[in-house]
C-alpha cells in the first residue's frame, strides 16, 4: 500500500473533495477521474450491499471486507463510515484496528445511539457525551499509526440544537481527533458558524447530500468558508440508480440494448478501464 498522504494535504491548507464510494469498481472509475481521495459511505454499503436503508443494519464485518478490498484496488487514501463504532469503546477499538490494517487513512466516529441511522433521517438519538468521549479516546489509543486519521462526528443538531452540537465538536476535539464533523447543519449561517468556532483548531468536515437537510454547495464554496474535507457520501449510489431505472426500463421495454449504445461501455472499453490487458500480460511472466 502506498503512503497515505491524507494528513499532509489537510494540513496543508488544500480543501479535500471526496466522492463517494460503496466497493472497488466505483473506488477504480473515482481514482481516474483524478480524485486526491475516497470516502466510503455506510449508506451506500446499505443500499448497494443489502439493497436497504441506512438504518444501522451493516455490521463491522462488511464494511472492513469491503474496505479492504477497494483498498487493495487504489491508491489514493480511503476515508471509511466507522458509524457508531459497532458497539461500545472496545467494540470500537476492534473497529479501528480492523479498518486501519484493511488500509483506511481516516476512520469516522459517529455520537448516534444504536441502531443509528442516516444523519439525514428523522428519529435520530445521541449517546452522553462522556461515553463518546471514551470511545474516541480508545479509538485513539488503538491505532498502530498517527498517519490513522480519527473524525469525530456530532448528530446532535438534530437532537440538541446547534450550539449544543458545537459543544460537543469541542469536547471531541479536546479528546485529541484529527478532525471534526458537525452533521445535517441546516443552513448557511450554521455553516459558517461552524467554521468560525473552528478556525485554527481542528479540520472540519462537510457533508453533502443530495435533497438532505444541509445545503449543498461546491467543494471551492465550501473551502472559502473554512472547510477542510468535503464530501458527496451518496451521490454516487443516488447517480447509479438513476442511471440503472433507465437502462432497466429501456431493455424491458426494447429487448434489446441498442438504444444505449452510445451511452455505455463496450466489452473492449470496460475492460481496458480495468485493466484486464495488462493483467494477462502479466500472467504471461508465469506461464
Amino acid at each position: 500500500m502506498m503512503p497515505n498522504t491524507l494528513k499532509q494535504k489537510i494540513n496543508s491548507g488544500q480543501c479535500v473533495l471526496a466522492p463517494g464510494i460503496y466497493d472497488a469498481f466505483s473506488a477504480l472509475i473515482a481514482e481516474q477521474a483524478g480524485f486526491d481521495a475516497l470516502y466510503l459511505s455506510g449508506a451506500s454499503i446499505a443500499y448497494t450491499r443489502l439493497g436497504r436503508s441506512d438504518v444501522g443494519l451493516t455490521t463491522y464485518s462488511e464494511v472492513e471486507q469491503t474496505l479492504a478490498r477497494i483498498t487493495e484496488r487504489v491508491a489514493i487514501p480511503v476515508i471509511v463510515d466507522g458509524d457508531t463504532g459497532f458497539g461500545n469503546a472496545l467494540n470500537t477499538q476492534r473497529t479501528v484496528r480492523g479498518f486501519e490494517r484493511a488500509g483506511a487513512a481516516m476512520i469516522q466516529l459517529e455520537d448516534q445511539g444504536f441502531p443509528k441511522r442516516c444523519g439525514h433521517l428523522a428519529g435520530k438519538t445521541v449517546v452522553p457525551v462522556h461515553e463518546m468521549c471514551g470511545k474516541l479516546r480508545a479509538a485513539l489509543d488503538a491505532r498502530h499509526s498517527p498517519e490513522t486519521l480519527i473524525l469525530a462526528r456530532t448528530d446532535a443538531v438534530a437532537v440538541e440544537g446547534l450550539e449544543a452540537a458545537l459543544d460537543r465538536a469541542e469536547q471531541y476535539r479536546e479528546c485529541g481527533v484529527d478532525a471534526v464533523f458537525v452533521e445535517a447543519l441546516r443552513t448557511d449561517e450554521q455553516m459558517e458558524t461552524a467554521c468560525r468556532r473552528f478556525a485554527g483548531k481542528v479540520p472540519l468536515l462537510a457533508n453533502m447530500v443530495e435533497g438532505g437537510l444541509t445545503p449543498v454547495k461546491s467543494a471551492q464554496e465550501l473551502g472559502a468558508k473554512g472547510f477542510s474535507i468535503v464530501i458527496f457520501p451518496g451521490g454516487t449510489a443516488r447517480a447509479v440508480s438513476f442511471m440503472l431505472q433507465r437502462y432497466y426500463g429501456s431493455l424491458r421495454e426494447h429487448g434489446s440494448t441498442a438504444p444505449w449504445r452510445e451511452s455505455m461501455l463496450d466489452f473492449d472499453q470496460l475492460n481496458a478501464l480495468i485493466g484486464t490487458p495488462e493483467l494477462l500480460e502479466n500472467g504471461k511472466k508465469y506461464e
